[in-house]
């Protein structure tokens, strides 16, 4: 046998999976074929959202993570806890912040909501007229890239990472580039969008996204800034969307985001989606006209019908584990999704209910 368990994909996901796999004392092979996917790509955010209370208890319970890992961290993983101001535009909007903030401290999330007045005092580059934010201190950044790096090196003896293209998986094994084959005690799928040429039958789509990032300019922005209708406008929409996302880098730099767009698998930037991008940033933040951007590109995000990643034993391939379908939140939600597969691989106890990201919700056939 090559492994206890082999990870295809060296992505966030696939890396805390086989750093909690090794903690927990198993021989682990990371196969990655650096094509690279949402690792790269994404902004590395770190934020408790709280769409449903699956969502809630995942990210909720990766932060605490992240926070125990922060200390530990290398410095080039660029850990930045700048905490989360959710902007409400209207009423309806500073309603909405309200019901949040509810949610969030029945979590014991702390949060709080602030005024007009606070919010320009905290953000003076945000246009005035803005009716307040909840604020949202907990939440953080990290350059995500690193920061997987990092948790693949932390056990070294334990886990060992394969340059290696795998075709086919068949129960425990898998197949590579080349036609040589490699035994395990079980096999984990966590390379995001890729997934699906390995298991086409997986509920997963493409969702593309645009990024931007500035010149540096520090000082200019202190907080992850997102609006109130980021949930709405592009989390849950099914068409083309944007929404306003901007993060401060420990650098200096801004980046900023975010649009979705299903089904679209391309590389290239679509200048009319990236007009529209920085029009709804400059709408939040006039400022932003004045400085240089220096570079935009594209990634994609790996959504399922419900938002929800897969976590799990695959329902129709004995030996299979999924730990895919994370879209915009891979990132956050690494830690916790790596406690749940790995509780499920070695029958342990997980601290969370794995009920509702086990595949089976999906009823698969190979």
């Amino acid at each position: 046998m090559d492994a206890d368990v082999i990870v295809i994909g060296a992505g966030i996901v696939g890396s805390a999976c086989a750093h909690e796999l090794a903690r927990a004392g198993l021989d682990v092979l990371v196969l990655d074929d650096r094509r690279g996917g949402a690792t790269a790509a994404g902004m590395g955010h770190l934020v408790v959202m709280d769409d449903n209370p699956a969502e809630l208890a995942l990210s909720r319970h990766s932060l605490g993570v992240w926070r125990q890992w922060a200390d530990a961290m290398a410095a080039d993983c660029a850990w930045h806890p700048c905490g989360t101001l959710w902007l409400a535009a209207n009423d309806e909007e500073m309603a909405a912040a309200h019901d949040k903030q509810e949610r969030l401290r029945a979590h014991e999330v702390a949060c709080d909501l602030i005024d007009a007045q606070t919010l320009q005092a905290l953000e003076p580059a945000l246009r005035p007229g803005l009716c307040g934010a909840l604020h949202v201190p907990g939440d953080s950044v990290v350059y995500a890239p690193n920061a997987a790096r990092w948790l693949l090196a932390h056990y070294p003896k334990q886990i060992r990472v394969q340059h290696a293209e795998v075709l086919e998986i068949e129960g425990a094994r898998v197949r590579l580039a080349g036609n040589s084959w490699l035994d395990a005690g079980a096999v984990l799928l966590a390379n995001g969008v890729h997934a699906t040429q390995l298991c086409p039958e997986l509920p997963i789509r493409p969702k593309k996204g645009h990024l931007l990032i500035t010149d540096r300019y520090p000082g200019q922005v202190r907080h992850q800034l997102v609006e109130l209708g980021y949930v709405t406008s592009a989390h849950h929409s099914t068409g083309p969307s944007v929404a306003f996302n901007l993060q401060p880098r420990p650098t200096g730099q801004l980046l900023i985001g975010s649009s979705r767009q299903f089904d679209d698998s391309s590389p290239e930037v679509d200048a009319d989606m990236l007009a529209q991008m920085l029009e709804r940033a400059l709408g939040y933040m006039p400022a932003l006209a004045d400085l240089n951007a220096i570079r935009c590109w594209t990634g994609l995000r790996a959504a399922t019908p419900d938002s929800l990643p897969l976590l799990g034993p695959h329902p129709q391939r004995p030996g299979l584990w999924l730990a895919v379908g994370h879209e915009g939140l891979g990132v956050t939600t690494a830690p916790a999704s790596a406690q749940l597969l790995a509780a499920q691989i070695t029958g342990r106890r997980a601290e969370l209910d794995p009920a509702p990201y086990l595949p089976q919700r999906f009823g698969m056939a190979a």
